[in-house]
């Protein structure tokens, strides 16, 4: 059965003024406040970003005695169970986020999607169902999930693969086939690398966030 959900979502930049609008998708045991601290370079001139928070919050760790009142506190955007369903949750859940935000901007910015993490996939999979057409999709420290049928979605999209040179979570070699499948579908994929581990990079961010402007 469905029930309503109260579904919480930051905001950092330029709403007044967007040209440019950052829909930004954390990953696993994140809130979306500390990926949008993350991710200050892509704010402000002109660019409003958006971090919406998955649905499902957890204890991320339990404290000594079994007390969870110090414990931090994650989302998550799905897991094996019931996974379908909490799929096409959080896909209706983005596109109605999408909705509210663009609504009061006029004329409408330009969007554009980056996944962090866990966040890959649920980026991906909005855009493969057609909730979002994105400017570019930027997917970071992960790659599209496997499980993902091919249907021509990924024709002509502008993608960003942006990979730590020490992020242990993701291989070359599924680096590697991510971008050849991506090729193969059509995608129109660079990638790019910086030196670090599994998080969000001040340079390669304010690369993108200059990039989006030119674009105008």
């Amino acid at each position: 059965m469905r029930v309503p959900r109260t579904a919480r979502y930051w905001t950092d930049g330029d709403a007044a003024g967007a040209t440019d609008l950052w829909i930004i998708l954390h990953g696993y045991g994140q809130l979306a406040a500390e990926l949008l601290a993350s991710a200050a370079p892509l704010a402000g001139n002109g660019r409003l970003v958006v971090a919406p928070e998955a649905l499902s919050r957890f204890y991320a760790a339990q404290a000594a005695g079994g007390s969870h009142a110090q414990a931090e506190v994650g989302a998550s955007w799905m897991t094996r169970e019931d996974r379908e369903h909490e799929i096409e949750d959080y896909i209706g859940y983005l596109g109605a986020l999408l909705s509210r935000v663009m609504a009061p901007l006029d004329p409408a910015p330009r969007v554009h999607v980056l996944g962090f993490s866990q966040g890959v996939a649920t980026a991906v999979r909005w855009v493969a169902a057609g909730g979002v057409r994105p400017a570019r999709l930027v997917l970071w420290g992960s790659v599209p999930p496997a499980d993902l049928r091919e249907t021509g979605w990924m024709a002509g999209l502008d993608v960003r693969l942006v990979h730590g040179t020490r992020d242990r979570l993701i291989t070359p070699d599924a680096l590697e086939v991510a971008l050849a499948r991506l090729r193969r579908e059509g995608a129109q994929v660079t990638v790019q690398r910086f030196e670090g581990g599994h998080r969000l990079d001040d340079a390669v961010l304010a690369g993108l966030a200059a990039e989006s402007a030119a674009l105008h």
